[in-house]
């Protein structure tokens, strides 16, 4: 049923209205987790936050995460992709929006709710990029799943924008309101994106995978034959994640370094800039734009380059070169280059290299799983992962001095230790994908699936790609 997918060489326009859902869905998913960051920066000298409790805040959609990813990519192997993909996206907007009832001076309202935004925005992560690489060819998987991210610093940007210039006017909880509006995305999945074929495959429903195949490449469903036995549905259990270890070590660490260090730096950035600049919030949303646009440019460049060089490649590039730029920034915090401060060329700098290698690292993180697992897979390592949004946050804290209130002295004296421990989260990610890493480029789902079920040998045939 899957050849003639396997042959195609240009998407359809139907694939293509897959991709912008799934692009639409990544994009505004961010942009509400990002939110806390800009707000952040208006309400913790009014507040009188101290790092301590300013971390809390930050790191709760952390912790949501972990568990959000784990239940809705479990979820999305049982019942299906599209119910889930849905499902998720209706859990974190509703929840960003109960966020502008918060108490003046309540960061523990606010720490809880975070905890449900975080909860949704993993769980969209961790199916739509199952979802979109089931319905296009394997010479346009790796391209395609990083165009999906590509476009998720553009919800960063996009709060960087209602930060500078919306929410001096409308205050920090009209900005939660407009966090609302992605639930609409809901109607545009409802009419756009069917059932994944590889999924319904699996759940024997040959005769829905046709028709999802057929919508999918415009064409008849009779040119698409029936296969003449029918799978039998294979139970999705956590437990058998672990009969997978190499699958489970290359996902879970990748994804945890990089998290640890992106998310540390992104959600602390704004604060950063007010503290290190002497600036304005609204000034320090502005200056964080560029971060976003510099963000998709990288994660363009690395996507092209997934399908040319391959994941393994790109992948320990851009870990060691993100923990080195992090390194060097943090060391030369407090320096300019004529008008420009060096911070600000790290944080950017950091965006289009440690943002543009999660362009490989999250449809990475669904290819090396078994067909069976996939969503699972991906959900059980970016909710692993998402350990990282708490140790970011909550280690630049805890390096600080949890009970300072927030000031530029505090924040000036432990900004080079800090940067480090940043540093040395994609330093992990790095080394990881150059030991144990496995190449994908150019192979097939069905492929990649034959592949993990051989004992791993590092000198296995034919298909030296996989073990090496």
């Amino acid at each position: 049923m899957l050849e003639r997918l396997e042959r195609q060489q240009k998407l359809t326009v139907n694939q293509k209205k897959i991709v912008f859902a799934a692009i639409v869905g990544d994009m505004l998913d961010f942009f509400d987790y990002y939110l806390i960051g800009f707000v952040l920066a208006f309400i913790v000298g009014p507040w009188k936050l101290t790092y301590g409790q300013s971390a809390i805040v930050l790191l709760s959609s952390g912790i949501g995460a972990i568990p959000g990813a784990m239940f809705w990519g479990w979820m999305a192997d049982r019942i299906g992709r599209r119910k889930v993909f849905m499902a998720t996206i209706l859990n974190f907007s509703l929840a960003t929006g109960v966020l502008a009832l918060t108490p003046d001076g309540g960061w523990v309202f606010l720490s809880i709710f975070r905890f449900f935004v975080g909860f949704g925005v993993a769980g969209l992560y961790a199916v739509d990029l199952p979802l979109v690489q089931e319905f296009v060819p394997s010479s346009k998987r790796g391209k395609v799943g990083g165009l999906v991210t590509a476009f998720l610093p553009l919800g960063t940007a996009l709060g960087a924008f209602l930060g500078g210039y919306l929410a001096p006017s409308v205050g920090w909880r009209g900005v939660f309101v407009v966090g609302l509006l992605p639930a609409l995305l809901t109607f545009l999945v409802r009419a756009w994106v069917p059932e994944s074929p590889r999924w319904l495959i699996r759940m024997g429903r040959v005769e829905e995978a046709r028709q999802s195949l057929a919508w999918a490449l415009q064409i008849d469903p009779r040119e698409i034959a029936l296969p003449t036995a029918i799978p039998e549905p294979r139970p999705v259990r956590f437990r058998d994640l672990f009969r997978h270890p190499r699958s489970l070590v290359l996902t879970w660490l990748t994804s945890l370094g990089a998290q640890t260090a992106g998310y540390g730096i992104g959600l602390w950035a704004p604060t950063l800039f007010v503290l290190l600049l002497q600036i304005s919030p609204a000034e320090a949303s502005k200056m964080m734009m560029s971060v976003g646009i510099v963000g998709v440019a990288g994660r363009f460049a690395f996507s092209y380059l997934s399908d040319v060089v391959g994941r393994r490649g790109l992948g320990v590039v851009a870990g060691l070169a993100a923990a080195v730029v992090v390194a060097v920034g943090g060391y030369y915090h407090n320096a300019f280059i004529g008008p420009v401060a060096v911070f600000w060329l790290m944080v950017n700098a950091q965006s289009f290299i440690g943002s543009g290698g999660y362009a490989i690292i999250g449809p990475y993180s669904a290819e090396v799983w078994p067909a069976h697992l996939r969503a699972t897979g991906m959900g059980s390592a970016y909710g692993f992962g998402s350990l990282g949004k708490i140790l970011g946050p909550l280690g630049l804290a805890l390096i600080v001095g949890t009970s300072d209130v927030v000031n530029p002295k505090a924040t000036i004296a432990a900004i080079d230790p800090a940067m480090l421990y940043l540093a040395s989260w994609y330093l992990l990610a790095g080394i990881v994908f150059w030991f144990i890493g496995l190449e994908t480029k150019g192979r097939s789902i069905e492929e990649i699936d034959e592949a993990l079920a051989r004992p791993a040998s590092p000198r296995a045939k034919p298909a030296p790609a996989i073990a090496d």
